[in-house]
This record gives C-alpha cells, sequence and structure tokens, in this order.
C-alpha cells in the first residue's frame, strides 16, 4: 500500500508516517517510481505506535521495545540494557497512573449517565 492508503487506514497524517520511518519504527520499500510501499502488516504497526506515542512513550523507547512486542519471548535479548529496564519500568507506571486516571473518568462518567437517565424517567 502506498502512504496515503496508509495515511487513510490509519488516521496519521503522511507527514507523521515520513516521521515514523525516519525514527525506524515503520519500513517501506520503493516502487520503481520511487513511492513507498508498506506491506500488510503497516496499518497495525502505526496504530501500535500511536497507541504508544499517546500513552506518553517517547519514540527513542519505542524504536527499542517495538520488535519485542510481537514475540517477546522469541527475540527478548539475554542480556537487556540496565537503562532500558529502568525506561520500560517508569513508562509502565506511568501507563498505571494514567489508566487508573481513566477508569475514574469512566467511572464517573457511568455514575453521571445512570443519575441524568433516572432524572429523565422521572
Amino acid at each position: 500500500m502506498k502512504i496515503g492508503e496508509l495515511s487513510q487506514a490509519t488516521g496519521v497524517s503522511v507527514r507523521a508516517l515520513r516521521h515514523y520511518e525516519a525514527e525506524g519504527l515503520i519500513e517501506s520499500g520503493r516502487c520503481s517510481n520511487g513511492y513507498r510501499v508498506f506491506d500488510e502488516r503497516a496499518p497495525e504497526r502505526v496504530r501500535q505506535i500511536r497507541g504508544l506515542l499517546d500513552n506518553g512513550l517517547p519514540t527513542r523507547l519505542i524504536r527499542e521495545v517495538l520488535p519485542y512486542l510481537d514475540e517477546p519471548s522469541e527475540l527478548l535479548p539475554e542480556v537487556p540494557c540496565d537503562y532500558l529496564i529502568e525506561e520500560v519500568a517508569r513508562q509502565r507506571v506511568h501507563l498505571d497512573q494514567r489508566i487508573s486516571h481513566l477508569t475514574r473518568n469512566r467511572d464517573a462518567l457511568d455514575a453521571y449517565l445512570s443519575a441524568a437517565r433516572t432524572a429523565a424517567r422521572a
């Protein structure tokens, strides 16, 4: 698929996709006319990258951990870098905090909807 098609399939701008490629997060081939061509796995990879970015992970960390997200048991290095372990652990704590906040917000919205629906029926 061409970069415009990938952009349309994922909702990610062509500019952002070029940036992801420059950062080594996604790869493309080239057609004879020089156009970028992405394989059928690219949309899922881009969605995964977007999810990680949306949750605050920097591209430098995403680049390091992305290969392990598909098959962690087979790809995990024998001796992981201490810095990477600490950074991933720190990011995980951050994600847990965001999940907690999102859960609280969802629960508050549920309570509001329940009260509003009850009041609307009265």
